[in-house]
């Protein structure tokens, strides 16, 4: 059996990580920083997926997780989110250095501690998975910075652990319906606006998420590694 953490697993695209892999028969393990969220969540996936209190951004608390959690064959860092939009909008500089060091926090450093902290437990055969974003491509200030920041460490990242048999890849969504990205905060405007720039002229879902990343954690993923796999439905091509 599989052991598999995902960070962030409470809500939208973590929660629907962790029923996939809890469906396939892996023991689960889901961490955020709401334990009411985590505790539904967990009971409402499978009674036997375990959810753990931590807060990504905390070195300390991640060490002891790691040691509690044990191996690992599967990581999914999908904690994060643009934190800009629960602040005001900065009035001076050290309101802006606090809003770009929070998204940092929050979507580079939390992944790079989690994945640090789990190395050494994760054996060959195991494949590490952190959720991007399009605002990687696109642009959206500090947020698209760190999910652009993310992309280039997972490079090295595969670099690093490739000869131990061990991949990591980036999983680089669209517009994702059913989150809590937007805080409720999306007008039709906008929301008209990105249904029409995807090719698929549809919103994607956890579950889109959940598949791809489910595939690159397989047996036939085993050659994939050190890459960005855009899920946008189109409005972000690549070749």
């Amino acid at each position: 059996m599989r052991t598999v953490v995902v960070t962030g697993g409470g809500t939208g695209i973590g929660r629907a990580v962790a029923a996939r892999f809890a469906a396939d028969g892996a023991d689960v393990v889901i961490t955020g920083r709401r334990i009411d969220v985590l505790h539904k969540a967990a009971e409402d996936i499978d009674g036997s997926v375990r959810a753990i209190v931590l807060d990504g951004t905390d070195p300390l608390r991640t060490a002891t997780v790691a040691e509690e959690i044990g191996a690992v064959d599967v990581l999914v860092n999908n904690a994060g989110g643009n934190t800009d939009f629960d602040r005001d909008a900065p009035i001076d500089l050290t309101d802006v250095a606090e809003a770009w060091r929070q998204n940092l926090d929050n979507n580079l450093i939390s992944a790079v501690l989690m994945t640090t902290a789990l190395l050494p437990r994760m054996p060959a055969g195991s494949t590490i998975i952190t959720i991007g974003s399009i605002a990687a491509d696109k642009g959206a200030g500090s947020y698209g910075a760190a999910k652009a920041a993310v992309a280039s460490w997972n490079i090295d990242l595969a670099r690093q652990i490739g000869d131990r048999g061990i991949t990591a890849n980036v999983v680089s969504p669209g517009y994702i319906a059913d989150t809590e990205f937007f805080r409720d905060k999306l007008t039709d405007d906008r929301r008209t606006s990105l249904l029409d720039a995807a090719m698929t002229k549809r919103a994607g879902s956890p579950s889109d998420i959940a598949a791809t990343v489910a595939f690159l954690a397989s047996s036939g993923a085993r050659q994939i590694t050190g890459q960005t796999v855009a899920v946008n439905g189109g409005e972000w091509p690549s070749r």
